[in-house]
Protein backbone atom coordinates (compact mmCIF):
# COMPACT_ATOMS: atom_id res chain seq x y z
CA UNK A 1 0.00 0.00 0.00
CA UNK A 2 1.40 3.21 -1.01
CA UNK A 3 0.12 6.86 0.13
CA UNK A 4 -0.17 9.94 -1.78
CA UNK A 5 0.49 13.82 -0.16
CA UNK A 6 -1.82 16.45 -0.86
CA UNK A 7 -3.79 19.06 1.30
CA UNK A 8 -6.51 17.19 1.89
CA UNK A 9 -7.16 14.11 3.93
CA UNK A 10 -4.35 11.39 2.95
CA UNK A 11 -5.25 9.22 -0.01
CA UNK A 12 -4.00 5.78 0.37
CA UNK A 13 -4.12 3.39 -2.90
CA UNK A 14 -4.07 -0.08 -2.76
CA UNK A 15 -2.32 -1.25 -5.92
CA UNK A 16 -2.27 -4.74 -8.40
CA UNK A 17 -5.65 -6.13 -7.70
CA UNK A 18 -6.98 -8.49 -10.16
CA UNK A 19 -10.39 -9.59 -9.88
CA UNK A 20 -12.20 -10.71 -6.79
CA UNK A 21 -8.91 -9.90 -5.05
CA UNK A 22 -9.95 -5.62 -4.50
CA UNK A 23 -12.97 -7.63 -2.21
CA UNK A 24 -10.52 -9.10 -0.10
CA UNK A 25 -7.81 -6.53 0.41
CA UNK A 26 -10.65 -3.95 1.44
CA UNK A 27 -11.79 -7.01 3.90
CA UNK A 28 -8.79 -6.78 5.21
CA UNK A 29 -8.56 -2.91 5.64
CA UNK A 30 -12.11 -3.02 7.54
CA UNK A 31 -10.68 -5.88 9.81
CA UNK A 32 -8.51 -2.84 10.80
CA UNK A 33 -10.58 -0.87 12.50
CA UNK A 34 -13.61 -3.39 13.45
CA UNK A 35 -14.18 -1.82 16.87
CA UNK A 36 -16.70 0.32 14.93
CA UNK A 37 -14.52 3.55 15.69
CA UNK A 38 -13.55 3.95 11.91
CA UNK A 39 -15.96 2.28 9.77
CA UNK A 40 -14.86 1.87 6.05
CA UNK A 41 -17.56 3.36 3.56
CA UNK A 42 -17.14 2.17 -0.28
CA UNK A 43 -18.47 4.15 -3.04
CA UNK A 44 -18.91 2.20 -6.33
CA UNK A 45 -19.48 3.43 -9.65
CA UNK A 46 -22.31 1.81 -10.45
CA UNK A 47 -24.55 -0.33 -8.50
CA UNK A 48 -23.33 -3.97 -10.11
CA UNK A 49 -20.13 -3.40 -8.54
CA UNK A 50 -21.67 -2.68 -5.02
CA UNK A 51 -23.55 -5.97 -5.33
CA UNK A 52 -20.50 -7.90 -6.01
CA UNK A 53 -18.56 -6.30 -2.93
CA UNK A 54 -21.26 -7.00 -0.74
CA UNK A 55 -21.33 -10.69 -1.81
CA UNK A 56 -17.26 -11.08 -2.05
CA UNK A 57 -16.56 -9.39 1.45
CA UNK A 58 -19.29 -11.30 2.85
CA UNK A 59 -17.43 -14.59 1.94
CA UNK A 60 -14.10 -13.24 2.55
CA UNK A 61 -14.96 -12.01 5.95
CA UNK A 62 -18.09 -13.37 7.02
CA UNK A 63 -17.30 -11.80 10.90
CA UNK A 64 -17.70 -7.80 9.26
CA UNK A 65 -20.98 -5.85 9.81
CA UNK A 66 -21.96 -5.16 6.47
CA UNK A 67 -24.40 -3.30 4.96
CA UNK A 68 -25.40 -1.97 1.39
CA UNK A 69 -27.38 1.11 0.68
CA UNK A 70 -29.29 0.54 -2.25
CA UNK A 71 -30.61 2.39 -5.03
CA UNK A 72 -34.03 3.30 -5.59
CA UNK A 73 -33.56 1.39 -9.15
CA UNK A 74 -36.03 4.19 -10.71
CA UNK A 75 -34.96 6.53 -13.20
CA UNK A 76 -34.87 10.36 -12.12
CA UNK A 77 -38.62 11.87 -12.03
CA UNK A 78 -40.08 8.23 -12.82
CA UNK A 79 -43.73 7.73 -12.00
CA UNK A 80 -42.66 4.67 -10.20
CA UNK A 81 -41.60 4.04 -6.59
CA UNK A 82 -38.95 1.52 -5.34
CA UNK A 83 -39.95 -1.61 -4.07
CA UNK A 84 -40.75 -1.75 -0.58
CA UNK A 85 -38.38 -4.16 0.18
CA UNK A 86 -35.60 -1.60 -1.04
CA UNK A 87 -36.75 0.59 1.00
CA UNK A 88 -37.22 -1.37 4.03
CA UNK A 89 -33.12 -2.05 3.35
CA UNK A 90 -32.45 1.16 2.34
CA UNK A 91 -34.09 2.41 6.24
CA UNK A 92 -31.87 -0.41 7.64
CA UNK A 93 -28.68 0.63 6.62
CA UNK A 94 -29.53 4.28 7.27
CA UNK A 95 -29.95 2.74 10.83
CA UNK A 96 -26.63 1.28 10.96
CA UNK A 97 -24.87 3.68 9.91
CA UNK A 98 -26.05 6.45 11.64
CA UNK A 99 -25.86 4.30 15.33
CA UNK A 100 -22.19 3.16 14.43
CA UNK A 101 -23.52 -0.80 14.08
CA UNK A 102 -21.25 -1.50 10.52
CA UNK A 103 -17.90 -1.95 9.81
CA UNK A 104 -18.62 -1.67 6.02
CA UNK A 105 -21.15 0.33 4.04
CA UNK A 106 -21.39 -0.32 0.09
CA UNK A 107 -22.88 2.54 -1.83
CA UNK A 108 -23.34 3.27 -5.48
CA UNK A 109 -22.07 6.62 -6.07
CA UNK A 110 -25.85 7.38 -7.83
CA UNK A 111 -27.11 6.58 -4.84
CA UNK A 112 -24.75 8.52 -2.24
CA UNK A 113 -25.96 12.08 -4.29
CA UNK A 114 -29.37 11.89 -3.50
CA UNK A 115 -30.70 13.53 -0.51
CA UNK A 116 -32.16 12.08 2.03
CA UNK A 117 -34.35 12.56 5.07
CA UNK A 118 -32.72 14.05 8.24
CA UNK A 119 -31.72 11.98 10.96
CA UNK A 120 -34.08 12.81 13.06
CA UNK A 121 -36.65 11.51 11.26
CA UNK A 122 -34.89 8.01 11.95
CA UNK A 123 -34.49 8.74 15.59
CA UNK A 124 -38.06 9.65 16.16
CA UNK A 125 -39.52 6.79 14.31
CA UNK A 126 -37.66 4.37 15.40
CA UNK A 127 -38.58 2.17 18.80
CA UNK A 128 -37.99 -1.06 19.91
CA UNK A 129 -40.56 -3.75 21.54
CA UNK A 130 -38.97 -6.19 24.44
CA UNK A 131 -40.46 -9.23 25.62
CA UNK A 132 -41.90 -8.70 29.21
CA UNK A 133 -42.58 -5.19 28.81
CA UNK A 134 -45.49 -3.00 28.79
CA UNK A 135 -46.95 -2.24 25.96
CA UNK A 136 -50.14 0.55 25.56
CA UNK A 137 -51.72 -0.95 21.93
CA UNK A 138 -53.66 2.19 21.80
CA UNK A 139 -50.23 3.92 21.46
CA UNK A 140 -48.57 1.19 19.55
CA UNK A 141 -51.38 1.93 16.90
CA UNK A 142 -50.63 5.97 17.46
CA UNK A 143 -47.06 5.01 17.15
CA UNK A 144 -47.33 2.76 13.86
CA UNK A 145 -49.69 5.20 11.89
CA UNK A 146 -47.00 8.43 12.99
CA UNK A 147 -44.40 5.99 11.16
CA UNK A 148 -46.36 5.39 7.96
CA UNK A 149 -47.53 2.15 8.89
CA UNK A 150 -50.63 0.37 6.94
CA UNK A 151 -53.16 -1.47 9.14
CA UNK A 152 -54.31 -4.70 7.26
CA UNK A 153 -56.22 -7.95 7.99
CA UNK A 154 -53.22 -9.90 6.64
CA UNK A 155 -49.70 -8.74 7.24
CA UNK A 156 -47.74 -9.65 3.94
CA UNK A 157 -44.89 -6.70 3.41
CA UNK A 158 -42.57 -4.61 5.19
CA UNK A 159 -44.28 -1.62 6.62
CA UNK A 160 -47.54 -3.56 7.44
CA UNK A 161 -49.64 -4.31 10.88
CA UNK A 162 -52.23 -5.89 11.96
CA UNK A 163 -54.55 -6.13 15.64
CA UNK A 164 -56.55 -9.60 16.71
CA UNK A 165 -57.26 -9.19 20.02
CA UNK A 166 -54.15 -9.54 22.36
CA UNK A 167 -52.20 -10.65 19.06
CA UNK A 168 -50.23 -8.00 17.13
CA UNK A 169 -48.68 -9.00 13.69
CA UNK A 170 -45.90 -6.80 12.40
CA UNK A 171 -43.40 -6.53 9.39
CA UNK A 172 -41.08 -3.70 10.54
CA UNK A 173 -39.45 -2.05 7.36
CA UNK A 174 -35.77 -2.90 7.83
CA UNK A 175 -36.58 -6.92 8.51
CA UNK A 176 -36.32 -9.91 6.32
CA UNK A 177 -39.18 -11.68 8.57
CA UNK A 178 -42.21 -10.71 10.26
CA UNK A 179 -43.04 -10.73 14.07
CA UNK A 180 -46.15 -12.10 16.15
CA UNK A 181 -46.55 -10.18 19.38
CA UNK A 182 -48.75 -12.05 22.03
CA UNK A 183 -50.09 -10.13 24.73
CA UNK A 184 -51.00 -11.06 28.08
CA UNK A 185 -52.88 -7.77 29.52
CA UNK A 186 -50.49 -5.10 28.65
CA UNK A 187 -47.46 -7.03 28.91
CA UNK A 188 -45.60 -8.74 25.94
CA UNK A 189 -45.91 -12.58 27.13
CA UNK A 190 -43.82 -13.12 23.91
CA UNK A 191 -42.72 -12.32 20.43
CA UNK A 192 -42.10 -14.43 17.83
CA UNK A 193 -41.65 -14.57 13.91
CA UNK A 194 -43.93 -16.19 11.61
CA UNK A 195 -44.30 -17.14 7.80
CA UNK A 196 -46.25 -14.96 5.41
CA UNK A 197 -47.58 -17.63 3.58
CA UNK A 198 -48.65 -20.09 5.89
CA UNK A 199 -49.25 -17.66 8.76
CA UNK A 200 -47.55 -20.04 11.68
CA UNK A 201 -45.43 -19.14 14.21
CA UNK A 202 -41.73 -19.52 13.51
CA UNK A 203 -39.78 -18.80 16.67
CA UNK A 204 -39.35 -16.60 19.71
CA UNK A 205 -37.15 -13.92 19.49
CA UNK A 206 -36.33 -11.36 22.60
CA UNK A 207 -36.81 -7.85 21.17
CA UNK A 208 -37.81 -6.62 17.67
CA UNK A 209 -36.24 -2.93 16.34
CA UNK A 210 -39.30 -1.13 14.19
CA UNK A 211 -38.16 1.92 11.86
CA UNK A 212 -40.37 4.13 9.63
CA UNK A 213 -42.54 2.39 7.24
CA UNK A 214 -41.33 5.14 4.50
CA UNK A 215 -38.70 7.54 3.70
CA UNK A 216 -40.80 10.29 3.80
CA UNK A 217 -43.97 10.97 6.72
CA UNK A 218 -47.39 10.83 5.39
CA UNK A 219 -48.98 11.69 8.36
CA UNK A 220 -50.61 14.43 8.84
CA UNK A 221 -47.85 16.61 9.81
CA UNK A 222 -46.09 15.36 6.86
CA UNK A 223 -48.85 15.99 4.75
CA UNK A 224 -49.45 19.65 6.22
CA UNK A 225 -45.68 20.41 5.31
CA UNK A 226 -45.56 18.94 2.00
CA UNK A 227 -48.57 20.77 1.14
CA UNK A 228 -46.88 24.45 2.60
CA UNK A 229 -43.73 23.65 0.30
CA UNK A 230 -45.14 22.79 -2.81
CA UNK A 231 -47.18 26.16 -2.94
CA UNK A 232 -44.00 27.92 -1.83
CA UNK A 233 -42.10 25.43 -4.71
CA UNK A 234 -44.74 25.85 -7.74
CA UNK A 235 -46.92 28.40 -9.26
CA UNK A 236 -50.14 28.10 -9.98
CA UNK A 237 -53.49 26.16 -8.60
CA UNK A 238 -52.12 23.13 -6.16
CA UNK A 239 -55.74 21.84 -6.28
CA UNK A 240 -55.61 21.41 -9.89
CA UNK A 241 -52.68 19.06 -9.43
CA UNK A 242 -52.93 14.81 -8.73
CA UNK A 243 -49.76 14.63 -6.56
CA UNK A 244 -50.83 17.31 -4.07
CA UNK A 245 -54.62 15.97 -3.79
CA UNK A 246 -53.03 12.52 -3.18
CA UNK A 247 -50.71 13.17 -0.82
CA UNK A 248 -53.54 15.68 1.17
CA UNK A 249 -55.56 12.71 1.45
CA UNK A 250 -53.00 10.14 3.02
CA UNK A 251 -52.32 8.28 -0.54
CA UNK A 252 -48.67 8.24 -1.82
CA UNK A 253 -48.55 8.28 -5.17
CA UNK A 254 -46.23 6.33 -7.35
CA UNK A 255 -43.43 8.33 -7.87
CA UNK A 256 -43.58 10.74 -4.71
CA UNK A 257 -39.67 9.75 -3.71
CA UNK A 258 -38.33 12.65 -6.18
CA UNK A 259 -40.50 15.13 -3.94
CA UNK A 260 -38.55 13.76 -0.85
CA UNK A 261 -37.30 17.53 0.15
CA UNK A 262 -40.93 19.12 0.13
CA UNK A 263 -41.58 16.65 3.80
CA UNK A 264 -39.29 18.56 5.45
CA UNK A 265 -37.71 21.96 6.63
CA UNK A 266 -34.22 20.41 5.33
CA UNK A 267 -32.82 17.60 4.27
CA UNK A 268 -29.78 15.36 4.85
CA UNK A 269 -26.96 12.98 2.35
CA UNK A 270 -25.15 10.36 3.25
CA UNK A 271 -22.14 12.19 4.76
CA UNK A 272 -24.78 13.11 7.29
CA UNK A 273 -24.90 9.60 8.42
CA UNK A 274 -21.61 8.91 8.21
CA UNK A 275 -20.12 8.78 11.71
CA UNK A 276 -16.91 10.60 12.66
CA UNK A 277 -13.85 9.29 11.78
CA UNK A 278 -14.95 6.91 8.72
CA UNK A 279 -13.22 5.90 5.87
CA UNK A 280 -13.77 6.28 2.33
CA UNK A 281 -12.62 4.49 -0.87
CA UNK A 282 -13.47 4.68 -4.53
CA UNK A 283 -13.73 1.97 -6.51
CA UNK A 284 -13.91 2.48 -10.06
CA UNK A 285 -14.01 5.59 -12.13
CA UNK A 286 -16.63 6.98 -8.84
CA UNK A 287 -16.06 10.64 -10.09
CA UNK A 288 -16.82 10.28 -13.54
CA UNK A 289 -19.84 8.56 -12.83
CA UNK A 290 -21.01 10.68 -10.92
CA UNK A 291 -20.66 13.68 -13.71
CA UNK A 292 -22.49 11.40 -16.15
CA UNK A 293 -25.30 11.00 -13.58
CA UNK A 294 -26.10 14.74 -12.83
CA UNK A 295 -25.68 15.41 -16.68
CA UNK A 296 -28.25 12.53 -17.67
CA UNK A 297 -30.41 14.06 -14.77
CA UNK A 298 -30.40 17.23 -15.73
CA UNK A 299 -31.32 16.77 -19.30
CA UNK A 300 -33.96 14.53 -18.11
CA UNK A 301 -35.88 17.77 -16.28
CA UNK A 302 -35.66 19.78 -19.24
CA UNK A 303 -37.10 17.00 -21.36
CA UNK A 304 -40.07 16.22 -18.78
CA UNK A 305 -40.32 19.55 -16.82
CA UNK A 306 -43.21 21.27 -18.75
CA UNK A 307 -46.07 19.13 -17.21
CA UNK A 308 -47.96 21.28 -15.97
CA UNK A 309 -49.53 18.10 -14.18
CA UNK A 310 -46.64 17.03 -12.37
CA UNK A 311 -44.41 19.99 -11.78
CA UNK A 312 -41.00 18.98 -11.18
CA UNK A 313 -38.40 19.73 -8.75
CA UNK A 314 -34.69 20.61 -9.99
CA UNK A 315 -32.16 18.24 -10.04
CA UNK A 316 -29.96 20.24 -7.08
CA UNK A 317 -33.17 19.89 -4.58
CA UNK A 318 -33.32 16.54 -4.71
CA UNK A 319 -29.93 15.37 -5.67
CA UNK A 320 -26.42 16.41 -4.40
CA UNK A 321 -24.57 18.43 -6.60
CA UNK A 322 -21.23 16.46 -7.41
CA UNK A 323 -18.41 19.38 -5.99
CA UNK A 324 -20.38 19.89 -3.30
CA UNK A 325 -20.46 16.52 -2.30
CA UNK A 326 -16.74 15.87 -2.98
CA UNK A 327 -16.05 18.49 -0.89
CA UNK A 328 -17.85 17.07 1.59
CA UNK A 329 -15.35 14.49 1.67
CA UNK A 330 -12.85 16.03 2.77
CA UNK A 331 -13.61 15.48 6.38
CA UNK A 332 -12.80 11.77 6.41
CA UNK A 333 -10.04 9.84 5.52
CA UNK A 334 -10.14 8.74 1.50
CA UNK A 335 -8.27 5.42 0.54
CA UNK A 336 -8.69 4.89 -3.32
CA UNK A 337 -8.40 1.28 -5.18
CA UNK A 338 -6.24 2.08 -8.32
CA UNK A 339 -7.47 0.94 -11.77
CA UNK A 340 -7.17 -3.05 -11.68
CA UNK A 341 -4.51 -3.59 -14.51
CA UNK A 342 -2.96 -7.02 -13.91
CA UNK A 343 -3.28 -9.72 -16.33
CA UNK A 344 -5.41 -12.43 -16.29
CA UNK A 345 -5.27 -16.26 -15.12
CA UNK A 346 -3.17 -18.09 -17.30
CA UNK A 347 -5.91 -20.38 -19.46
CA UNK A 348 -6.75 -23.06 -17.77
CA UNK A 349 -10.32 -23.92 -18.52
CA UNK A 350 -11.75 -27.39 -19.18
CA UNK A 351 -11.71 -29.18 -22.78
CA UNK A 352 -14.16 -31.91 -22.11
CA UNK A 353 -13.64 -32.82 -26.01
CA UNK A 354 -9.73 -33.37 -25.52
CA UNK A 355 -8.76 -36.83 -24.30
CA UNK A 356 -7.32 -35.18 -21.10
CA UNK A 357 -9.97 -32.52 -20.28
CA UNK A 358 -7.84 -30.81 -17.46
CA UNK A 359 -4.44 -30.74 -19.26
CA UNK A 360 -3.97 -26.81 -18.96
CA UNK A 361 -5.24 -27.31 -15.27
CA UNK A 362 -2.81 -29.59 -14.34
CA UNK A 363 -0.28 -27.77 -15.35
CA UNK A 364 -1.27 -24.98 -13.90
CA UNK A 365 -1.13 -26.74 -10.62
CA UNK A 366 2.38 -28.31 -11.15
CA UNK A 367 3.67 -25.18 -12.11
CA UNK A 368 1.95 -23.33 -8.98
CA UNK A 369 3.81 -22.95 -5.58
CA UNK A 370 1.53 -21.84 -3.47
CA UNK A 371 -2.53 -23.35 -2.82
CA UNK A 372 -5.11 -23.07 -5.37
CA UNK A 373 -8.64 -22.53 -4.44
CA UNK A 374 -11.71 -23.57 -6.95
CA UNK A 375 -14.44 -21.91 -6.42
CA UNK A 376 -18.21 -23.02 -7.40
CA UNK A 377 -22.03 -22.07 -7.65
CA UNK A 378 -22.74 -24.06 -4.55
CA UNK A 379 -22.27 -27.72 -2.63
CA UNK A 380 -24.03 -29.17 -5.23
CA UNK A 381 -21.98 -27.70 -7.75
CA UNK A 382 -19.11 -28.49 -5.62
CA UNK A 383 -19.55 -31.84 -5.11
CA UNK A 384 -19.95 -32.14 -9.48
CA UNK A 385 -16.53 -30.67 -9.77
CA UNK A 386 -14.96 -32.84 -7.15
CA UNK A 387 -16.13 -36.03 -9.11
CA UNK A 388 -15.18 -34.64 -12.12
CA UNK A 389 -11.24 -34.36 -11.14
CA UNK A 390 -11.27 -37.99 -8.95
CA UNK A 391 -12.08 -39.55 -12.94
CA UNK A 392 -9.16 -37.52 -14.38
CA UNK A 393 -6.44 -38.40 -11.32
CA UNK A 394 -6.81 -34.78 -9.70
CA UNK A 395 -6.91 -34.96 -5.98
CA UNK A 396 -8.69 -32.15 -4.40
CA UNK A 397 -9.82 -31.43 -0.42
CA UNK A 398 -13.82 -29.89 0.00
CA UNK A 399 -14.05 -27.04 2.53
CA UNK A 400 -17.18 -25.36 3.58
CA UNK A 401 -15.60 -21.36 3.69
CA UNK A 402 -12.96 -19.19 2.91
CA UNK A 403 -11.28 -19.65 6.93
CA UNK A 404 -11.55 -23.38 6.06
CA UNK A 405 -9.14 -23.23 3.16
CA UNK A 406 -6.94 -20.92 4.54
CA UNK A 407 -6.29 -23.54 7.49
CA UNK A 408 -6.13 -26.51 5.28
CA UNK A 409 -2.90 -27.52 3.91
CA UNK A 410 -3.97 -29.67 0.49
CA UNK A 411 -2.83 -28.28 -2.59
CA UNK A 412 -6.40 -28.12 -3.90
CA UNK A 413 -9.17 -27.08 -2.45
CA UNK A 414 -13.32 -26.91 -3.77
CA UNK A 415 -15.05 -24.41 -2.23
CA UNK A 416 -18.66 -22.56 -2.81
CA UNK A 417 -18.17 -19.21 -3.01
CA UNK A 418 -19.95 -16.06 -4.83
CA UNK A 419 -16.37 -14.72 -6.37
CA UNK A 420 -17.05 -13.14 -10.08
CA UNK A 421 -13.43 -13.49 -11.22
CA UNK A 422 -10.80 -15.39 -9.80
CA UNK A 423 -7.19 -14.01 -8.74
CA UNK A 424 -3.28 -15.46 -8.01
CA UNK A 425 -2.10 -13.80 -4.45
Amino acid sequence: MSASTSNTAPVKALQKLHGAADALALAHLARLNQDKTAPLFILTHNTATAERLLMEMQYFAPELEIHRLPDWETLPYDNFSPHPDLVSERLAALYQFSTRRVDVGIIPITTALTRLAPKDYLDAHSFFLKQGSRLDLNGLRDQLTRASYTHTSQVMAPGEYSVRGGLVDLFPMGSVIPYRIDLMGDEIETIRTFDIDTQRSIYAVPNVRLLPAREYPMNKGGQNQFRDRFRDHFEGDPSKCRLYKDVSNGIAPAGVEYYLPLFFEQTASLLDYMPEGSRVVQVGQVAEAAEQFWIDTKSRYELLRGDKDKPLLPPQEIFMPVEAFFVGLKQFEKVRLAPLNTDELPPIEVDRRAERPLARFSLFLSAFKGRVIVCTEGTGRRETIAQFFRENGVQSEQCDNFADCLSSTAPLLLTPAPLSAGFIL
